[in-house]
């Protein structure tokens, strides 16, 4: 079967796995989210744990729903069929979360005895080598590196370590966890702790704001970029894989297990807007560590979720990636890049702390003086060349999208200082705020094409541009925003899906559309008036998600296939946010 991303993820803010329809686990880092894939067949290496029935004739898979359990049914061809069961437990435990290293696996026989092989190959070092298995009498611990583990059993050890079919007569478990003994049968703590996971996912989700319209959607897309925290420092990362191509043959094949600054201010954005702040207070502590560290004000846009600064790029020249399309990289020169508008995202990522009267450690004049210092960078460089948004790796220009998040720090600080009664500081960015709403005016509006472009004196068009009236640096209405819609419209769309910009990179001209621009267009339509073509669109992009609500970062324009590093949170942020803005009230039903 040809590998495509109708996958499903299951996670718990430690640990993540990606599994295909027939029940594969086809990607698993360990022991973070960013770390060495002890399963990557995704990528064309060996590692995989898969449940094989003999015969196959049929594959059906869900989600729980409104969690992050996956049942997969595998059926064959005279009508055995079994279920398969996957989770990583998270839930409260002697009051904290308890969310090991650990998947769990149970499969059930559901009709007939059908006949099973299990196939459980890690390897590690990504790849090059299978991990060495030492056999117990009901575990098997592989591997002796960082990544190594233990499998624990009620299954017939000697079938699974040699990969012998045999009859399910009945339920058998699988925990894949740390090297350490399990205090109950694994069927036992199966069940156990996938009733309690169920029943946290359940109580977290019932407690999102959610709009009247897409539900489900905003309910999947709100579990998958919780599963993207790495909860143990509060860092986000921009998806779960690496070097997934943007299209066919690109070699845009990027390592996404990283934190973005700006990534992860959408992710928290969009939760916020769901009422889940947890995630913006846990994000806001990861954030301190960063602004502390940097002294002089400068910050790299993309640092790892324990604050590694070294992510210098590597080819993993043994695998030979998604669809055999190389190459699989480990690590992002992204890190080197100059990117100005990282200073604007973080002082947004944290703005709404400032307000909110719910959290438990709500930040105070310490956090604030961080922030000044990431303000004082954003005035400092505003109309400075940087990679962008886009991380041009060849070329430098001052981008529009970078000058608008630097407009948007120095406006945010103004309005925190004034909470704050810090009046002389309100005033004094302020000031530095409409200093850089100025040139802005001046420099990036083209009056020949009446749309504002992605660079200073530029002449072609960017479709993050159409965040300035999300950020409240435009009222949506001015002339000049609709004007730049419009052309948004007529040049980067083509049906529902929407390109970054149009014009050839470092890797020639984009051949697939970025999803997440075709979610800024909806919402840019809905605010300029154009309810219904904002409603017509979202309903385009959300039919590209896969079988369960997913989505990657790019897809085909032709054929709707997704591509790119997945899940993307992005993308998911944008259906949150479209569904969110375009839905119609409560009232109207209630």
């Amino acid at each position: 079967m040809t590998q495509t991303l109708d996958l499903a993820v299951i996670g718990n803010g430690t640990i993540a796995a990606l599994i295909d329809p027939k029940g594969e686990i086809v990607w698993h880092c360990r022991p973070r989210l960013d770390g060495d894939p002890v399963f990557n067949s995704l990528v064309g290496g060996e590692g995989r744990f898969g449940i094989e029935l003999a015969n196959l004739a049929d594959c059906r898979q869900a989600y729980v729903p409104n969690t992050a359990i996956v049942r997969t049914v595998l059926e064959d061809a005279e009508g055995n069929a079994l279920e398969i069961v996957d989770y990583a437990p998270r839930f409260q435990a002697r009051g904290r979360y308890f969310r090991p290293q650990t998947l769990v696996r149970t499969i059930t026989p559901i009709k007939g005895s059908p006949t099973v092989t299990v196939r459980l190959n890690p390897v590690e070092l990504w790849g090059y080598q299978k991990m060495r298995a030492v056999r117990g009498i009901s575990h098997a611990t592989f591997g002796d590196m960082g990544s190594g583990f233990r499998v624990t059993t009620d299954a017939p050890l000697s079938y699974v370590m040699e990969q012998r079919p045999f009859i399910l007569t009945r339920p058998i478990s699988f925990v894949l966890g740390p090297d350490e003994p399990l205090s109950e049968s694994p069927y036992t703590i199966a069940r156990d702790w996938m009733e309690r996971t169920e029943a946290y996912w359940k109580r977290w989700t019932q407690r999102l704001g959610l709009p009247l319209q897409h539900q489900d959607a905003v309910i999947r897309a709100s579990i998958t970029l919780k599963m993207c925290v790495y909860e143990e420092t509060g860092g986000v990362v921009a998806a779960l894989t690496t070097s997934i191509p943007e299209h066919a043959g690109s070699q845009r094949n990027w390592d996404y297990r990283l934190c973005w600054l700006r990534d992860a201010y959408f992710t928290v954005a969009a939760l916020n807007r769901l009422s889940a702040v947890g995630t913006m207070e846990h994000y806001l502590e990861w954030l301190s560590n960063v602004m502390a560290q940097s002294p002089d004000g400068y910050v790299q846009p993309v640092l790892g979720v324990g604050l590694e600064t070294n992510l210098q790029e590597y080819i993993v020249d043994m695998l030979p990636g998604y669809r055999g399309m190389g190459p699989v990289r480990r690590g992002n020169q992204a890190a080197e890049q100059i990117q100005h508008d990282v200073y604007g995202h973080m002082i947004l990522a944290t703005a709404q702390a400032f307000f909110d009267r719910r959290l438990l450690r709500p930040p105070g004049s310490f956090e604030f003086g961080l922030l000044e210092r990431m303000g004082e960078r954003a005035f400092a460089v505003h109309d400075q060349p940087d990679a962008g948004i886009w991380e041009y790796r060849t070329r430098a220009r001052v981008h529009t999208s970078s000058a608008l998040m630097c407009w948007a720090g120095c406006d945010r600080l103004a309005k925190i200082a004034a909470h704050m009664g810090e009046e002389a500081k309100a005033t004094d960015w302020r000031d530095k705020a409409n200093k850089i709403k100025e040139t802005i005016l001046e420099r990036a509006w083209n009056d020949k094409l009446k749309c504002f472009v992605g660079a200073y004196e530029g002449d072609t068009l960017d479709a993050s541009v159409l965040l300035m009236a999300e950020i409240g640096f435009l009222d949506p209405l001015d002339p000049r925003f609709v004007g730049t819609v419009d052309a948004v419209e007529r040049d980067l769309r083509q049906g529902s899906h929407v390109f970054r910009y149009a014009e050839p990179d470092d890797f020639g001209a984009p051949e697939t559309s970025f999803t997440v621009c075709a979610f800024w267009h909806v919402d840019a339509l809905y605010r300029v008036g154009r309810y219904d073509e904002a409603r017509e669109l979202l309903d385009g992009v959300l039919a590209r998600r896969n079988s369960h609500g997913l989505l990657s970062e790019d897809a085909d324009i032709k054929t709707g296939e997704l591509w790119g590093n997945f899940p993307q949170t992005y993308s998911m942020v944008g259906i949150i946010n479209s569904a969110s803005l375009t839905s119609r009230p409560w009232s109207s039903v209630v």
